[in-house]
């Protein structure tokens, strides 16, 4: 329920892709959120106002609905939410709406409301890198609209191309962001590291823990929404529309270098931003202490002779002795200066658990570190989960909760760090 109580203005025009939005429609109602639909009256020709109603919509305003002794017209839910998002928005919406001209209910409403506005276009490929609408898009930006970029797909006029409505988790996930941001995470780097490590015996073998990184793409999630500029390092493949950065490593050393990488470009607080006017990227400075929080469950040993191929139990024998090293410790190795460090660590043993933390928060060298007893409801690949945040500044104890409201809370407390 991350969108618990949020108000959402979903405008839809006249797009084959229209069946979409009933989706993004229960996404947003399926997080809490509170929506009402706007239809162009091209809209209505593929579905009916009663569709979006019965999927959650409040009452749909339409040309034919508003009404102006309540306050279902262009002007009062203007005031009444907090969001406008337009999808699927057509070529012929988009260019009215650059040039102001207001000629139905939805362009009505877009010109009178002044809070923050997405648009996710649904397009023919030709109609939408045509000049005029990608300057359009471009007049929009300036005008502070948000634009989810459509993917390239087989579209429905059986061409291929650029100009397929976004996925609806993308659309979910820049909407939510829009709602969910904070002036704090804006424009700061995290960066998450998540997943069991994997250390190769041989080509069709290798070490690993039960890690399932699911707190980790929990805390990447919850750390976008709330504005950063999230750099995900982790051994998983995740099926999801989140739109951050994504680093697949496996070994230990892979991570290690990939977070070390990472950490040098978030010191030097350099950053992408697109250029509005000519879309080109250019370089932006953020002066923000950037974050990292080390979720991943590293491997503390690894083999020492790893082997290309595979070996043959027939001349391994009845008894393998496999012969380990220690491990690359990333936490201690790495340059955390400048850099706030929170450290994860996971325990089975509840009498040394909360010592095992204290000695990692010092001899490690970081800001705070995060303690899980993986016990009962929070066994490894739970989808919620309990910590002891210990920092040197304070501590609480976290009641079970889903990994993703746990994030939530873990983005809060750890302002702390930087104040």
């Amino acid at each position: 329920m991350i969108l618990k109580d949020k108000k959402i203005l979903l405008g839809v025009t006249g797009s084959i892709a229209i069946y979409k939005s009933v989706e993004l429609l229960r996404e947003f109602v399926k997080n809490g959120a509170i929506v009402k639909v706007i239809m162009t009256p091209s809209a209505k020709k593929f579905i009916s106002p009663l569709t979006f109603e019965a999927a959650g919509s409040q009452k749909v305003l339409d040309d034919e609905s508003q009404d102006w002794t309540n306050r279902n017209n262009h002007i009062d839910v203007c005031k009444d939410y907090d969001i406008f998002v337009i999808a699927p928005a057509t070529a012929n919406t988009i260019n009215k709406l650059s040039h102001g001209i207001s000629d139905n209910i939805l362009l009505e409403s877009a010109l009178a409301f002044n809070k923050p506005k997405i648009i996710a276009p649904a397009a023919n490929t030709n109609m939408y890198q045509n000049n005029f609408t990608q300057a359009s898009l471009k007049l929009l930006r300036l005008n502070g609209y948000k634009i989810v970029e459509p993917i390239t797909k087989e579209l429905a006029c059986k061409s291929v191309g650029i100009g397929a409505l976004a996925e609806v988790k993308t659309i979910f996930y820049e909407s939510a962001r829009e709602l969910l941001k904070d002036s704090f995470w804006s424009d700061r780097y995290a960066i998450v590291t998540g997943g069991g490590t994997i250390e190769k015996i041989d080509d069709v073998r290798f070490i690993s823990n039960f890690s399932s990184g699911k707190q980790a793409k929990a805390l990447a999630t919850a750390l976008y929404l709330k504005g950063a500029e999230v750099e995900f390092i982790t051994t998983k493949d995740f099926e999801d529309h989140l739109p951050i950065k994504k680093y697949r490593v496996q070994s230990t050393q892979e991570m290690y270098e990939a977070v070390k990488e990472r950490v040098k470009i978030a010191k030097r607080g350099v950053i992408k931003k697109p250029d509005l006017l000519n879309s080109l990227d250019t370089p932006k400075l953020i002066q923000k202490k950037p974050y990292l929080f080390m979720a991943a469950a590293v491997s503390d040993y690894k083999p020492k002779f790893p082997q290309d191929g595979k070996l043959k139990k027939d001349s391994l024998g009845d008894e393998w002795s496999l012969e380990l090293t220690k491990n690359i410790d990333i936490l201690k190795s790495i340059d955390k200066d400048g850099v706030i460090t929170i450290g994860f660590k996971a325990e089975t043993d509840t009498k040394s658990a909360l010592e095992s933390a204290k000695k990692m928060l010092k001899e490690k060298g970081i800001d705070a570190v995060c303690l899980n007893i993986v016990k009962g409801a929070t066994y490894f690949g739970s989808d919620k989960n309990k910590i002891i945040y210990i920092s040197k500044k304070s501590s609480f104890e976290s009641p079970l909760k889903s990994k993703l409201e746990l994030s939530f809370d873990l983005s809060e407390v750890v302002k702390e760090l930087d104040e």
